[in-house]
């Protein structure tokens, strides 16, 4: 086969050069060419054939030779203003239809500029630090006979000992998230965003410390770091530098050693105020970093350069082995520790955490804005072939007149284009009013203000000139080449394929409003049942007040007990749907057995049971009587009996068990309830009595009918017997909530920009509903000389548009189906997908379908037949 030039060059001479030089240029350069294969080889040819060619169009496309040289007709400055002028009188002439259009890319654009922020926040979790791909977090899957249990903390020696005796190892850094006490003067907070940090803190990440050493300053027991935020909060505009805070329920003096800037918001580590980690484990208890079987804090390391993450992990068996072998052995447990990278953790970690992200949301909404753009972009070539009957004469005349098809479509893109750039500076406008609402509604500081994202700004314009290209080539080409001379005698039609590719997009676009309907439908239907599902507990009218421990506590709780709004309070450890810790406990199973394992364990105190409604289905509650139920008596759940082996609660009764210290006897079953959420399935769970120290949260059932005032005289009680601790109390209902908070975030999310993709869809029927209309006006007119009804001929103009709707619900259903199938998976209790939804889903499609196209049908059916005939 001969070889030739590429093609490509030499359209490009064809493109830029003058006509009357082409076909002699054109004619030496392939001639050229071919000696140059015989000489240098067919690639070597080909390259230096596509650099004369370039040379030879340089002085037309910079104009340096216009005297020798004609420049091509679409690169005159007059031709390019000629362009806008002609564009911008288009859409001043047809303000509705340049209205529509600009409304429905702007709304397309905004939608994605939003959801765009939104992915980008989520996946760049802890991205700011410089170091993020060398920091990972040791996690750990403890092993015993009943289960594995995989946490996101490590024993509390682990971090020690690894950084001794792991070369790869250059620094680690733990932080435990929890409530602390502080005051200064008249001033004092439950600081529920306290962290405690190891010295390390600033050198493995990169939080900006504006005062202090970044090396001392959390080294020392007792040192603070504040956030600008919580400085501003303590001395306002002065110097918190070396100031003292009393710290804790023993009002120790704590020195401010260093002023950070606040966390970024998409860190995972985030306080307000960071308390060195020796406060702790050298000065509140001096022997924690020894022990193995101890897990408390979340512990990161920071791996030398060049490190293999993998290489290192496979030392960990044999390290965890040397230290804690033994003693794991005894304890009938096993502990495989596991490197987490920091930027995986927060989308792709399952272990619990105090924040975590979903990544099948980021693709679900990345997938949504897809499809909102998709669906603007449909909208726009439907509008805009929906006026080429209107706009071929003029095509026709211009034609005729001698404008080539190539300058049309450039004419035609050129004012695609320039729609696509107006409604680009619509949508940025409309994203900045946005935002703040934007943020509200994520309930994340996702932005700061369009002035912060001018990257994303300059993305959106180059995708707005992308969209306003690849959108308006179907429609530049369709009207560049209709034939003058059918056109002017108004022979013009269009062609099936046409037709049928419009109607193909609409249907492409509702089939996807309607998915959309749908999701939202079974998201909202799947937030109503866990709202509604019976928990198996009492949760309502329920005040939960951090109210200390030991005599504090229950003196308050007697001082309140004979107030008229108050019915009843009982104390614990931990309430449903908070945190609560998990205990090492051996119980007797079925075959008489110690089985080992890390159970749920709630310290409670003699009425909780009753104040909860928890219902006792086997044996009995604890019991004030009987001094031994404090230290020698557990209750256990149905889940926990099931776990050991027994086919009926009664059979747990009376079997040993040896629980933090305390060995005795099961005295009762409970019946299983939802302690956490309904994501996870109800876990093995005990009971033991409290004892002095612990269970400082008091749980007050109050008269629904006074909530006010019970709450104020409850307060005024707490100030006259605590005046130096705040009174800091929630609802036990919106507490348990707030489990389900992202879920009701995702929900919101959805449905707005499902509403704004059935509303862009909505415009995209209204283009292809207007032309339809102006396409069958002679008809219309014929049917009404003969006698036709105005409702007939509505009904005749709707009935092909419902059945694009309908042919789209056949499509949206089963992937609607299956994508919201996959999506409850996520829950351990999930709703059905029943048949209504679809129903409904169909009923609403339709409804707006025909809500868009009554306007242009019936305008249609109401116009005067006479000049329904001569308009043609």
């Amino acid at each position: 086969m001969r070889p030739c030039p590429p093609q490509w060059a030499t359209r490009l001479l064809h493109w830029f050069c003058a006509p009357h030089l082409v076909n002699d240029l054109e004619g030496d350069l392939l001639e050229l060419f071919t000696q140059r294969v015989h000489t240098y080889g067919v690639p070597e040819a080909r390259r230096r054939y596509v650099r004369d060619v370039l040379s030879l169009i340089r002085p037309f496309a910079l104009k340096k030779q216009p005297e020798k040289y004609p420049q091509p007709a679409f690169i005159q400055p007059a031709m390019i203003r000629n362009y806008l002028k002609i564009a911008f009188r288009n859409l001043a002439k047809h303000k509705m239809f340049s209205l529509i259009n600009v409304m429905g890319l702007s709304a397309g654009m905004t939608a994605c500029f939003l959801i765009a922020l939104y992915v980008h926040f989520e996946l760049t979790y802890d991205a700011f630090n410089q170091k993020a791909e060398r920091i990972y977090r040791v996690a750990a899957d403890v092993k015993t006979s009943s289960e594995t249990l995989h946490y996101s903390i490590s024993p509390w020696a682990m971090a020690i000992n690894m950084q001794n005796e792991f070369p790869e190892v250059e620094a680690f850094a733990r932080v435990q998230k929890e409530a602390a006490l502080l005051r200064k003067g008249d001033l004092k907070f439950n600081e529920e965003n306290t962290v405690l940090a190891d010295s390390t803190l600033f050198t493995v990440f990169d939080f900006k410390l504006l005062k202090g050493n970044p090396k001392t300053a959390l080294a020392a027991p007792l040192s603070l770091v504040l956030t600008e935020t919580a400085a501003r909060k303590y001395f306002g505009d002065s110097d918190p530098m070396g100031q003292t805070l009393l710290f804790g329920s023993n009002s120790e003096p704590a020195q401010v050693t260093g002023v950070m800037q606040d966390p970024p918001v998409n860190s995972q580590i985030k306080g307000d105020i960071f308390v060195s980690m020796s406060t702790y484990t050298s000065h509140q208890d001096k022997n924690i970093e020894r022990e193995w079987g101890s897990f408390g804090a979340v512990a990161f390391v920071l791996l030398k350069p060049g490190t293999d993450p993998a290489a290192m992990q496979s030392k960990f068996p044999a390290f965890v082995q040397r230290h804690a072998g033994k003693k794991m052995a005894e304890q009938q447990m096993g502990i495989a520790l596991v490197l987490e990278p920091l930027l995986d953790i927060y989308l792709h970690s399952t272990r619990e955490a105090e924040e975590s992200g979903s990544i099948d949301n980021v693709y679900i909404f990345s997938a949504v804005a897809i499809f909102i753009m998709l669906i603007a972009c449909i909208n726009f070539v439907n509008l805009t072939t929906a006026r080429s009957v209107e706009r071929a004469r003029e095509v026709g005349v211009r034609k005729a007149v001698g404008a080539a098809k190539s300058a049309l479509a450039r004419q035609f893109i050129a004012e695609s284009m320039l729609i696509c750039v107006i409604a680009f500076l619509v949508s940025v406008l409309i994203s900045a009013a946005l935002i703040p609402g934007f943020n509200a509604l994520a309930d994340k500081a996702i932005s700061e203000g369009i002035l912060y994202e001018l990257p994303f700004v300059g993305i959106q314009l180059a995708a707005a000139l992308l969209t306003g290209l690849l959108a308006g080539i179907y429609p530049a080409f369709v009207l560049s080449s209709f034939e003058p001379v059918k056109v002017l005698k108004g022979r013009f039609t269009t062609s099936l394929k046409g037709i049928m590719l419009r109607k193909g997009l609409v249907t492409v676009q509702f089939a996807i409003s309607i998915t959309m309907i749908i999701a939202t439908i079974v998201v909202y239907t799947q937030l109503d049942f866990m709202r509604n599902y019976d928990l198996g507990f009492s949760k309502e009218q329920t005040v939960v007040i951090e109210a200390g421990n030991g005599r504090h506590r229950d003196a308050f709780e007697a001082s309140i007990q004979d107030y008229a709004g108050v019915k009843s309070a009982a104390a614990s450890a931990a309430v449903p749907g908070g945190w609560n810790p998990q205990a090492y406990s051996k119980l007797e199973n079925k075959s008489g057995e110690m089985q080992a394992g890390n159970m749920d364990v709630y310290r409670v105190d003699f009425d909780f049971m009753q104040q909860y409604g928890l219902k006792v289905v086997a044996g009995r509650a604890f019991s004030k009587q009987l001094s031994t139920d404090s230290i020698q008596s557990l209750m256990i759940n149905e889940a926990a009996a099931k776990m050991l082996g027994y086919r009926s609660p009664e059979e747990a009764i009376g079997r040993k068990f040896d629980q933090w210290g305390r060995q005795g006897t099961i005295i009762g079953v409970v019946r299983d309830f939802h302690f956490k959420s309904l994501q996870e399935n109800i876990k093995p769970l005990t009971f033991r009595v409290i004892d002095f120290w612990n269970g400082g949260l008091l749980s007050v059932k109050i008269d629904g009918t006074h909530v006010k005032q019970t709450l104020s005289a409850i307060e005024n009680q707490w100030k006259t017997m605590h005046p130096d601790r705040p009174f800091s109390y929630y609802f036990l209902d919106e507490f348990y909530d707030r489990q389900y908070r992202a879920d009701e975030r995702f929900e919101a999310l959805f449905l707005n920009f499902a509403a704004l993709a059935i509303f862009i869809s909505c415009l995209g029927l209204l283009g292809l509903a207007s032309y339809s209309t102006v396409q069958r006006t002679k008809e219309i007119g014929v049917r009404k000389v003969m006698g036709a009804s105005a409702a007939s001929i509505v009904g005749l103009l709707s009935k092909d548009f419902l059945q694009l709707v309908g042919l789209a619900f056949l499509i949206a259903a089963p992937v609607a189906w299956f994508a919201m199938h996959r999506w409850l998976e996520g829950f351990a209790y999930q709703t059905d997908i029943r048949l209504w939804i679809f129903i409904a889903a169909a009923l609403l499609s339709a409804f707006v379908a025909l809500a868009t196209i009554s306007f242009q049908s019936i305008r249609a059916a109401l116009m005067n037949p006479v000049k329904s005939l001569r308009s043609e």
